[in-house]
């Protein structure tokens, strides 16, 4: 089956063979937040990248294989609604931006910041610092074996622009972020995945980046 990244609340997930790490994304809650199941194909090894709501579901998603971490990519709270329940259920460890964990009511085990490392099994996710759409704003990058990278952007990025802010300040530093984080270092095939909604490509979105810009969000 071929992936297309567009899920909808209470319909099936959809997988991604990215090589070395299995994507399952699936959407859950009233704010239509995906959520995204990383497996190590070698290992089996488990990671979720927001435990947005609906606990049922998500672990019916990580079913027997059990979790080690859940990544919570940032501070608001359609991000983490089922965070306590997933973590009692699994035992799974916490990671969290260095500067929104304070915000997140579960413990965060593993704080991070810009260049961290997270392990799913064989794989390795870098942490990408953005700010502006939270303080602590966190998006992983995971370099595919076959050239291909995977980015979970959060709130930070979407197809169209960059999340919600705020003030002009916080726009100006997402939007830099971004650009210098994301678009000036990874090529067009760089796909990622956003908090809510569908999937897209960096090259993409790529020619839009001076409209974004140029309108202020």
């Amino acid at each position: 089956m071929t992936y297309t990244g567009e899920v909808e609340v209470g319909g099936p997930a959809d997988v991604q063979d990215a090589t070395d790490l299995v994507i399952t994304k699936v959407a859950v809650g009233p704010m239509s937040n995906n959520a995204y199941l990383l497996r190590c194909a070698l290992t089996g090894e488990q990671a979720l990248v927001d435990a947005a709501a609906d606990p049922a579901t998500l672990l019916d998603l990580v079913g027997d294989a059990g979790l080690a971490t859940v990544i919570t990519t940032h501070r608001h709270g359609d991000h983490w609604g089922a965070l306590a329940e997933v973590v009692d259920a699994t035992g799974a460890a916490t990671v969290a931006g260095e500067h929104d964990a304070e915000a997140i009511p579960v413990p965060t085990d593993r704080l991070v910041g810009p260049g961290a490392r997270v392990r799913v099994g064989s794989c390795e996710l870098e942490v990408i610092h953005l700010v502006g759409h939270t303080p602590g704003s966190i998006a992983l990058a995971y370099d595919d074996p076959d050239g291909v990278v995977h980015l979970f952007t959060g709130d930070s990025l979407f197809p169209g622009g960059v999340g919600k802010t705020w003030s002009p300040e916080d726009f100006t530093s997402l939007i830099d972020d971004v650009e210098t984080k994301i678009f000036d270092r990874f090529p067009d095939d760089t796909h990622f995945y956003p908090g809510h909604g569908n999937d897209s490509t960096l090259g993409a979105e790529r020619p839009h980046l001076a409209e974004w810009r140029a309108r202020g969000w």
